[in-house]
């Protein structure tokens, strides 16, 4: 098992005056290693919520949330550096590709802090050989303003892969894309978890996106139901 959330409750208050707005209530939560998993709710369920806390960028009121078999909420700030750089791969809504920086910087961003000479030959190599994978190798040198959103997107997926991470957490990765390029990441998706054994947890609106998953839940009320 690779997620185990354990009585998960987060909330959040718009200032001092105004009452906290239970997002996640005393949730749980499992996810098996290598699994496909699609969460679905509207605006505002707590499904980002649950990617940031898994993530490690936020922190739940209560309760454990297991990684394996550690507890990552007790992690110190350097552990935490370390798990999100090695074991968590994220993508978002918008790629946050670094305008100044060409494709191929942008996919080699999380790989900076390697000193080792050999390490770094091995993550251009996966690099060149992701981004030959997903059609834009030929793009690597141009800025994200020269390319579509779909293509900007690819890079994205590219970059949080740069580290071979052992779960990727997507927060709506289709979200601003057609439906041609919806199908290209979802194929590209479904590849890695296929191929690469990578577990994935995905946050849509998308139904075409969900119904390629293996599970699919909706948060009700602060609590994920299986569908």
């Amino acid at each position: 098992m690779i997620l185990n959330l354990q009585n998960i409750s987060k909330s959040f208050s718009i200032s001092h005056d105004a009452p906290a707005r239970i997002v996640l209530n005393d949730m749980n939560f499992k996810m098996e290693e290598g699994d496909s998993v699609a969460i679905l709710g509207p605006s505002g369920s707590g499904k980002t919520t649950m990617l940031n806390l898994i993530g490690t960028l936020d922190r739940p009121d209560s309760g454990k949330i297991f990684f394996r078999d550690k507890n990552i909420v007790d992690f110190k700030p350097r552990e935490l550096d370390a798990f999100r750089n090695q074991e968590i791969g994220f993508v978002f809504q918008f790629h946050h590709l670094l305008p100044q920086c060409s494709v191929l910087e942008n996919v080699l961003i999380p790989t900076l802090v390697l000193d080792d000479r050999d390490e770094k030959k091995q993550k251009y190599a996966l690099a060149e050989k992701l981004l030959k994978r997903v059609g834009i190798w030929d793009h690597k040198d141009k800025l994200p303003g020269k390319l579509s959103g779909g293509e900007c997107q690819r890079a994205a997926v590219v970059r949080a892969m740069i580290n071979n991470p052992s779960i990727l957490l997507a927060d709506e990765p289709t979200g601003a894309l057609d439906k041609e390029n919806v199908g290209i990441i979802a194929d590209l998706l479904m590849d890695l978890n296929k191929n690469e054994g990578l577990s994935l947890l995905v946050v849509t609106h998308s139904q075409e996106l969900a119904s390629r998953m293996n599970k699919t839940y909706e948060l009700v009320q602060g609590k994920p139901v299986l569908k």
